[in-house]
């Protein structure tokens, strides 16, 4: 038999349902955790490419990251298509011990993070002073990223378009009781006229654009969350031409994974050029806007960090706040 690493004690594994993560939940500490992070140099390194594996009608995709000077993890997503079923969970590994602190289900975490950046970047990247909101879609992620900007700026006026009067109308329903007035917009283009910001979280029926660069003010930032994946859409050529900058989250696979940029990369546009990381942007080491009248877009596929920082903040939350359940057993460190 093969001689054994020598195991050393280990902590118990703090375990979070998704009932726990509903508790912990909080817009203002998510921003705040990822502000932090994008605020920091990260190095390809720290946050490696996804990977999946695939089976007949199933797969499992892992995303991984290493985030300076807080936790590593990984999230895993198992999902079958076929039978319209998906799993999520967070992994969290001390990174001075090497201990597994934390086993968390993931299910709220990617639509948590997702807004949370894109409030993180809208802060960096809009006017300072009460914003004028276009959101073009009305579900989960339009709801969530309007919840999180609302932490981090103040509203002038707020409109909401989709193609649906009846989800248009849950959407201002649910804003209203918050003291948050919502235009009802019949059309996209009436949605968008005049603001300071406009939030894309509804991919158009067919994958065609749902955005138009001659909808756009001056000086208008362009948050486009919906389209992640070669065969979506949702921002038109035409906003990318007129963009002078686009602020990735990750650039590489904003730039040659998303139908987006390769449709504009089709046309002959060169992107790639006006393309910066959102970390640059954030902790200064790029300017977004070099005029006022410049159009911004951020595009986010979403990333290992995002999940890692807000799944350690709610980790350490629920430490804090005794909530979670610690396993009878761990896996236990060894040496090496």
């Amino acid at each position: 038999m093969a001689e054994k690493n020598t195991a050393l004690p280990a902590s118990r594994t703090r375990f979070l349902t998704d009932a726990d993560i509903s508790l912990l939940a909080d817009w203002r500490t998510a921003v705040g955790a990822l502000a932090h992070a994008y605020a920091q140099p990260i190095g390809d390194a720290s946050v490696p490419p996804r990977s999946m594996a695939r089976g007949e009608g199933i797969w499992l995709r892992s995303l991984t990251a290493a985030v300076p000077g807080g936790y590593m993890g990984c999230k895993l997503i198992s999902a079958s298509p076929r039978a319209g079923r998906a799993s999520y969970l967070v992994s969290l590994f001390d990174a001075g011990t090497m201990e597994l602190a934390g086993l968390l289900d993931g299910n709220q975490i990617t639509g948590l993070r997702t807004a949370a950046t894109a409030a993180v970047a809208i802060d960096h990247l809009a006017p300072r002073k009460p914003l004028r909101v276009a959101v073009l879609g009305s579900g989960f992620e339009a709801r969530s990223q309007l919840r999180a900007l609302s932490t981090v700026r103040e509203f002038e006026s707020v409109a909401v378009f989709s193609p649906n009067p009846a989800s248009r109308r849950a959407f201002i329903d649910l804003f209203t009781p918050q003291g948050l007035q919502v235009r009802d917009a019949q059309t996209p283009q009436d949605a968008v006229q005049g603001a300071d910001v406009v939030l894309c979280a509804a991919r158009a029926r067919g994958e065609e654009p749902i955005l138009r660069a001659e909808w756009l003010a001056e000086g208008a930032t362009v948050s486009s969350i919906g389209s992640t994946l070669p065969e979506q859409r949702e921002l038109d050529v035409s906003v990318l031409e007129r963009a002078a900058c686009i602020v990735a989250d990750m650039p590489e696979e904003v730039l040659h994974d998303t139908g987006d940029l390769m449709a504009a990369a089709k046309a002959g546009l060169d992107c790639a050029s006006r393309t910066v990381s959102l970390s640059d942007v954030v902790g200064g080491r790029a300017a977004a806007r070099r005029a006022p009248a410049d159009i911004v877009v951020y595009k986010s596929v979403g990333s290992a960090l995002q999940d890692v920082v807000l799944a350690g903040a709610l980790l350490d939350r629920a430490r804090a706040l005794g909530v979670g359940a610690d396993l009878p057993f761990s896996i236990a460190p060894v040496l090496k």
